[in-house]
């Protein structure tokens, strides 16, 4: 009897600290189903790291799991498919990728409000600069080059998780 009431105690404080994360989930989006999962994960890895844990490589374990929702950080807030922002603005100055927006001719219908709006488009300020073709290469490939940074971090997120997850227990 002591232990149903011991588990239906742990079952009810569960329940209370899924509640943030389940009211924030959508369906829609995959980046929700990756908050899930990364959420228990870091549950997973507070009780490998506890004294609960009976496993003498649960620290090891858990330090695994920690290390792959690192990644999973960096991986789904983009942040190596940004890395050429720092760059370009250590070459060319802080104000190398200030942005305006220039109205064009063009217009389109907006179904919402049931009117005609302009359109603009968008001009990277060193378009107006001496050397703006040099930049605008520059700016290619390190745009290039963080995407394929980005899609190779999460290549090897993924590659870890199906190299460990059937390890993560206790």
């Amino acid at each position: 009897m002591k232990y149903f009431i011991k588990r239906k105690i742990w079952q009810i404080k569960n329940v209370l600290r899924w509640l943030p994360i389940i009211w924030k989930q959508y369906d829609f989006d995959y980046s929700y189903s990756v908050e899930v999962f990364k959420f228990q994960l870091q549950k997973q890895a507070e009780f490998l790291e506890s004294e609960k844990a009976m496993t003498l490589c649960a620290k090891d374990r858990a330090k695994r799991i920690r290390t792959v929702i690192k990644l999973m950080d960096k991986v789904y807030n983009d942040e190596y498919s940004i890395d050429y922002v720092e760059i370009l603005k250590e070459m060319y100055g802080k104000d190398v990728l200030n942005i305006s927006f220039i109205e064009t001719d063009s217009t389109t219908f907006n179904d919402f409000t049931n009117s005609t709006e302009k359109l603009y488009t968008m001009k990277y300020e060193y378009e107006n600069w001496d050397n703006a073709e040099e930049i605008s290469q520059i700016h290619d490939e390190l745009v290039h080059m963080s995407k394929e940074k980005q899609k190779r971090a999460h290549r090897i997120l993924w590659s870890m998780i199906e190299k460990d997850i059937q390890t993560w227990w206790d």
